[in-house]
């Protein structure tokens, strides 16, 4: 997600996931009527996970036969930790994330595709003369570290312009992009173009979105375990339907993740923080590509592009089978 921390420490807590597996929870019983799944939010209640909160709170979830919990994790979490030891059967997270965490030996499948658009863009000042991917030869460009989809995004981008990190000045800034960037101290930034980009310009700050061009990248989805879709079909399915239902409400009504997120939200919001929500969830809704169809479904072409690249880029060091990373068998099922 999402979401501008979600991709660090990845696979820290692997080895900790392993030994809490014996004391996790279980997983939902096989044919109860209401099974129980958690869904991992891999960041601080926000908006963006509107989908979510609005499938619980119209009990969408609930109609499909799912217990949901909704689980936000810590900021220093590891992405699939809780997925691993049992804690969550459901975690938000990029293709290109899974498929990360596959090649190190996590398992988590795909069950469906969020956004249908990768959310990564290349963020500069709006009086910038860069206004391509080959624009950046010579440039210094801002990441949070490498790791995540920001950092996926820029080898990728780089990768397509014909360009390495060696072309470029990779200033790995924490999650202070916004200040680098308006500070001078960098000529671009990687952020999401849903959130980083309304954000800045509500504060002030005149930006303008670089696409980083059509890259073998997979955006945000809902992973699971293997596990879980050989012994419950059904909440999977439920789940990818409940969500859905959801993602075609916002689109054609945008307000209603604001109103959503609102109720998730610790605290009031003010004014402010509702125009700012309001700006990210328009921005959000083209991520979510054409609804028409299948919602959720998977690009079997994009995914063997991405296992091809991540590893030509060395962001999986063996070989991933790519048709064993996502399934549609839980989608409009």
């Amino acid at each position: 997600m999402v979401v501008t921390r979600r991709q660090a420490l990845l696979l820290a807590a692997a080895a900790a996931g392993t030994a809490l597996t014996a004391t996790a929870c279980t997983d939902p019983t096989p044919g109860a009527p209401d099974a129980r799944v958690t869904i991992g939010l891999t960041y601080v209640p926000n908006v963006q996970f509107a989908p979510f909160y609005l499938a619980q709170q119209r009990g969408y979830f609930a109609e499909a036969g799912v217990d949901v919990t909704l689980r936000h994790h810590g900021e220093s979490e590891d992405l699939f930790g809780a997925l691993t030891a049992g804690r969550e059967q459901i975690v938000v997270a990029g293709g290109d994330e899974m498929l990360q965490a596959r090649s190190q030996a996590v398992d988590v499948v795909s069950i469906a595709t969020l956004y249908q658009e990768y959310p990564v863009a290349l963020i500069v000042p709006e009086d910038s003369d860069i206004t391509g991917p080959a624009d950046l030869a010579g440039r210094t460009v801002g990441v949070p570290g490498p790791y995540g989809e920001t950092w996926f995004g820029l080898l990728a981008m780089l990768h397509e312009a014909g360009l390495t990190t060696d072309d470029v000045e990779v200033a790995t800034i924490g999650y202070t992009q916004q200040a680098a960037l308006s500070g001078g101290h960098v000529d671009a930034v990687m952020g999401y173009v849903n959130n980083d980009v309304p954000q800045f310009r509500a504060t002030g700050l005149a930006v303008e979105a670089v696409p980083i061009g059509d890259v073998p990248l997979v955006g945000i989805g809902l992973g699971t375990t293997s596990r879980m879709t050989q012994h419950q079909g059904a909440a999977l399915a439920g789940v990818v339907a409940a969500v859905g239902r959801a993602v075609a409400d916002i689109a054609a009504d945008p307000s209603l993740a604001v109103e959503a997120a609102a109720e998730e939200i610790p605290g009031s919001i003010t004014d402010e923080q509702r125009e700012i929500m309001g700006a990210v969830a328009e921005a959000t809704v083209p991520l979510y590509g054409d609804l028409t169809g299948a919602w959720g479904e998977h690009d079997d072409a994009r995914w063997e592009a991405m296992a091809g690249t991540m590893l030509e880029l060395g962001l999986i060091e063996e070989p991933v089978e790519a048709g064993e990373a996502f399934t549609d068998a839980f989608i409009g099922s």
